[in-house]
């Protein structure tokens, strides 16, 4: 059997391009002991994988050139050597930007029977959402009526975390570009803000006008200016959650830091970065708390579609171009 996989080529400095990314074949081989060979129906593309195309180890290995990239799949298992799977299991694994996998089965979990579309798993239920529900609960420790601030809001992770935030009465700012985001984050009970054509000061201007009292939980995903507006609105011990900071990821050389970076000392606030793969014990919890709300469709959550593995680098370039409301996805054909 046969297997279609992306590689890189060469590691990208800026934005990468899209001759970058070149799909392959290669003839599998036998199973191995312990090891499953799954038909990929679900492809997850994530701004992550950005650090993994630098060559440099940071908190995950660097993709290898010429070798399968790797990402979350939903898939179907074809042929298995481990008793735990057998034929016919949907499983989640990371053996994604490829149609066939076979890969160790020490990777594979079966879904959970959560009465859920399958690729929620790589989105709402998956790593994105789990990262909301961390940063938000874990690592901000946010109370009820808190004041959140929260940047890439229409995002898969920023989704979540807006309408967890809301679930506990916090007054929510969400910061987006696009008018349709905006408009979903209004439809959400949250106070939408523009990033567009403005500068820090007007940025912090508007976060000021959405949210008077100021301030308390700021969950950052995007970094540069939105970060510097925050600042200026934090709250005496107020907290914040970095989960990412998407505006440096294609940068070509080091960006420079907010001007106000002394707000921290003044409002006595706390800033942490966070990577949720460190705090994976806490999976069920978060599952038996949101599943339930998503099968309900008590959680809104959007999905945007790609379809044929052709497309799952130009799935991924979008993503730093504002291409998705929601969790990027690609859905394989037959």
């Amino acid at each position: 059997m046969q297997s279609r996989y992306f590689t890189l080529t060469d590691y990208p400095n800026g934005l990468p391009e899209r001759e970058l990314f070149t799909l392959k074949t290669q003839e599998l081989p036998e199973l191995n002991p312990g090891e499953v060979r799954i038909r990929n129906r679900w492809l997850s593309v994530d701004p992550y994988m950005r650090g993994r195309m630098s060559g440099q180890h940071t908190y995950v290995a660097p993709f290898r050139l010429g070798q399968p990239m790797e990402g979350g799949a939903i898939g179907e298992v074809i042929a298995s050597n481990d008793e735990r799977l057998k034929e016919g299991d949907i499983v989640s694994h990371m053996g994604g930007w490829r149609d066939i996998a076979q890969i160790s089965s020490a990777g594979v979990y079966p879904l959970p029977d959560a009465k859920v579309p399958e690729q929620a798993y790589l989105g709402v239920l998956g790593m994105p959402g789990m990262t909301a529900w961390t940063g938000l609960n874990l690592i901000a420790e946010c109370r009820p009526g808190d004041n959140v601030l929260v940047s890439a809001a229409s995002g898969a992770v920023g989704s979540l975390v807006v309408q967890l935030a809301k679930a506990k009465g916090c007054h929510v700012v969400g910061i987006a570009g696009a008018a349709h985001k905006l408009a979903w984050l209004e439809s959400l009970g949250v106070e939408p803000v523009t990033y567009k054509d403005r500068g820090a000061q007007e940025l912090s201007d508007a976060i000021q006008l959405a949210s008077p009292e100021g301030i308390d939980v700021y969950y950052e995903n995007v970094g540069g200016i939105c970060l510097e507006a925050a600042l200026s609105q934090l709250n005496e011990g107020a907290r914040i959650a970095v989960c990412g900071m998407i505006d440096t990821y294609n940068a070509e050389k080091p960006t420079p830091g907010p001007s106000n970076l002394s707000q921290m000392v003044v409002r006595k606030a706390r800033m942490q970065g966070f990577i949720v793969a460190d705090h994976w014990e806490h999976y069920p919890e978060f599952l038996k708390e949101v599943a339930p709300q998503v099968a309900a469709g008590d959680i809104d959550y959007k999905e945007t579609v790609k379809e044929g593995l052709e497309q799952t680098p130009d799935a991924f370039l979008e993503l730093f171009q504002g291409g998705n409301t929601g969790k990027m996805l690609v859905k394989l054909t037959d």
